[in-house]
């Protein structure tokens, strides 16, 4: 399953009510380490499609979602699990630790 671009018409359906965990990426088109992270959380996106379910958030269009989550720091990965958050990674981080956050 590819990557879904979440905003906030569409969180609750694709984020809040989801029945398989949802890896958030939090970005933007001008941050250098979200460019590096963003082709590992797409091989994510392929690797565990059906399982987990990816959404990219971009920061600079979606203010208040980013806001809501207090991110401060960009990447930002969240693990939504069962509509709480179950883990958060601050920074480029390599595909091994982001696969931690899975478990």
């Amino acid at each position: 399953m590819a990557e879904i671009v979440i905003t906030n018409e569409n969180f609750d359906k694709e984020v809040m009510n989801s029945d398989i965990p949802v890896l958030l990426d939090f970005w933007a088109e001008w941050c250098g380490p979200c460019r590096m992270v963003a082709p590992v959380v797409a091989e994510i996106a392929e690797e565990y499609s059906g399982k987990v379910k990816v959404g990219k958030v971009n920061v600079d269009e979606q203010t208040a979602l980013a806001a809501s989550f207090g991110i401060s720091s960009i990447p930002t990965i969240v693990l939504i699990k069962d509509g709480k958050i179950a883990g958060t990674s601050i920074g480029y981080k390599p595909k091994a630790a982001l696969l931690e956050l899975l478990k």
